[in-house]
């Protein structure tokens, strides 16, 4: 079968799309709401560069749809320059048209000058640095419990794992990645399907600790204590009040301008995109927003979302003035209380570590732990060499998972 990459300029290869993403990620309930998606597409059409959002599939016998991808484009201040740059997004090829994957990504690269990826599929960066994508960096992964039916038995020894007949089952996965039950695009035949990250892998699965209801509650009482002793002891405020604030206004973009003079590679978040990203129309609105200001000057800000089933809460962003800590120092602080008191089980924050965002010691210090190896990964490639090298290297950057497309599809 013959497949074509085309356009998408054929609104009746939509319900192809609809029920290819489907398949793709049939773990997901909300791919079945064909609406839910639809939302998505006119909510990045009202961004201010709609009009350079690009689309393809791949289509068999003329009428099939076997693949799809989107290039999102998002204004960057690198080096103090303002640059467009386009995300490969909704990526997604029928395991029996594998090589449709790297006809797809070569076509993003010839129609985008730039590009800037947060991605966490090893096949599918595989296909990104080999056509020319370079790993500036990982992102970081910290997370906090808040509530012990969270942790995951520990390992058993087989023989007795067949006696509780504790079988190799997918554990349901986090909201927002790739299911690993499927082929990923683009990987070589007899490849082995990638391990999603976060709680998504299929793995063996790790039931949840089975604990009668005094004992999960006098553990639970435990934490809520390891809390407050831990904020009391958290180096202090210093004066210092958090707020939740009730949107974006112009002290949003003062400090976006003062960020981007301290950092050298950064999203460019001004109050006009964070209304955008994140206020009415946003797949994650509405978002809790908590911020710390110096009289009319605002110091810094988080952006907090719990996710629809109430036991994940996400730092989608923190940002501060470059060198205040300890503003990063309350926001955490703050989150933790706020996510606390939402009845929120899990915390997660990916970040990259920089002057604008918190420090891994405090993070620690506030009871966050680090996940290894389930970290997204940062890709870019600038037409610029002079741009392009100075994006390549991590330490020039702030970013959060919410600068991006990693967690558009969150909700």
């Amino acid at each position: 079968m013959k497949a074509v990459v085309q356009p998408f300029d054929d609104p009746a290869l939509l319900d192809g799309i609809n029920w290819l993403r489907v398949h793709s990620y049939p773990q997901f309930q909300e791919t079945r709401d064909f609406e839910f998606g639809s939302s998505i597409y006119r909510w990045l059409k009202n961004h201010p560069l709609g009009d350079e959002l690009h689309r393809w599939v791949s289509v068999a016998d003329g009428r099939r749809v076997v693949g799809h991808l989107t290039a999102i484009p998002q204004y960057y201040r690198i080096n103090g320059r303002r640059i467009v740059a386009h995300t490969p997004a909704d990526f997604m090829v029928d395991p029996r048209h594998g090589f449709q994957a790297v006809s797809l990504m070569r076509r993003f690269f010839r129609a985008t000058e730039n590009y800037v990826s947060c991605d966490m599929v090893p096949a599918v960066i595989g296909v990104e640095t080999r056509l020319g994508a370079e790993v500036a960096g990982q992102l970081s992964y910290a997370a906090k419990l808040l509530n012990v039916s969270r942790l995951p038995v520990p390992s058993l020894p087989a023989p007795l794992e067949g006696l509780l007949k504790v079988g190799k089952r997918g554990a349901p996965p986090a909201r927002g990645y790739t299911s690993a039950q499927t082929e990923v695009p683009g990987a070589a035949p007899g490849t082995p399907p990638a391990v999603a990250e976060d709680d998504a892998e299929l793995l063996p699965y790790r039931p949840r600790l089975p604990l009668p209801a005094p004992v999960k509650g006098l553990l639970n009482a435990g934490l809520r204590a390891a809390d407050r002793a831990l904020g009391a002891a958290f180096g202090g405020s210093g004066g210092l009040r958090v707020e939740e604030l009730g949107g974006f206004d112009a002290s949003f973009d003062e400090l976006f301008e003062r960020v981007a003079a301290g950092v050298p590679c950064v999203a460019e978040k001004d109050a006009a995109f964070l209304r955008w990203r994140y206020g009415p129309g946003s797949p994650q609105h509405p978002v809790s927003v908590l911020g710390v200001k110096g009289g009319e000057t605002l110091l810094g800000y988080a952006v907090l979302m719990v996710i629809s089933t109430g036991q994940d809460g996400f730092i989608l962003d923190l940002t501060t003035l470059p060198g205040r800590r300890d503003v990063a120092r309350a926001l955490l602080r703050e989150a933790t209380r706020f996510f606390r008191r939402g009845g929120v089980e899990i915390v997660r924050y990916r970040f990259l570590e920089s002057p604008v965002s918190a420090q891994s010691g405090d993070l620690r210090r506030l009871g966050f732990f680090y996940r290894k190896g389930r970290s997204n990964t940062l890709l870019v490639r600038f037409s610029d060499h002079g741009i392009h090298k100075v994006a390549r290297d991590v330490a020039n950057w702030s970013y959060t998972t919410g600068d991006g497309e990693a967690t558009f599809w969150m909700r």
